[in-house]
């Protein structure tokens, strides 16, 4: 079971990584970030940050959700 833990949160700093490098996110992607952080699943300091950053972006308009 922690191998899936350690897994959901590599793909997930992978996803931010991707997000952060080129500014824009899909709703899936959006979605996976706000049940993240709303589950607490597994996010550290670090992560929860970034993901901070992009919600940040996307609000004040430096980052685009796309379909």
């Amino acid at each position: 079971m922690a191998g899936n833990h350690y897994h959901s949160s590599q793909t997930n700093n992978s996803i931010v990584d991707g997000i952060l490098n080129t500014g824009q996110l899909s709703r899936l992607e959006h979605l996976q970030l706000v049940s993240t952080l709303l589950s607490d699943y597994k996010v550290n300091d670090e992560q929860r940050s970034k993901i901070n950053l992009i919600f940040d972006n996307l609000q004040t308009g430096r980052f685009k959700l796309i379909d």
